[in-house]
């Protein structure tokens, strides 16, 4: 059966900052200092950008002093990946390009 792809998750990674950012947090857990000065972007633009992707479950957070720590989660990237590689899958198996409904 084919799972569904989260199509939210889609539109929160779509936008290119928050895939840079998400990114830079595959290698290492950064600070929004650290990804402000990583990206250029301001600081408010960036912090509505975690807020996105802390609500979406991308990545969590760890506080640490008054600095704000983020890590990726890459158990959701990963499940992410494996439905649009089953719905890759399932296209090439059923030969959709091959198989047309006829109109009425």
């Amino acid at each position: 059966m084919l799972m569904s792809v989260d199509t939210d998750l889609i539109r929160v990674l779509s936008d290119p900052l928050r895939m840079r950012i998400v990114t830079l947090l595959a290698t290492e857990t950064l600070c929004t200092t650290h990804l402000v000065d990583e990206t250029g972007a301001k600081q408010t633009n960036l912090s509505n950008h975690l807020r996105v992707l802390r609500e979406a479950g991308v990545v969590e957070t760890e506080p640490c002093g008054r600095y704000t720590y983020y890590r990726l989660r890459p158990d959701v990237i990963e499940h992410l990946g494996r439905s649009l590689l089953e719905l890759a899958r399932t296209a090439r198996t059923t030969r959709a390009a091959e198989t047309k409904r006829a109109c009425p």
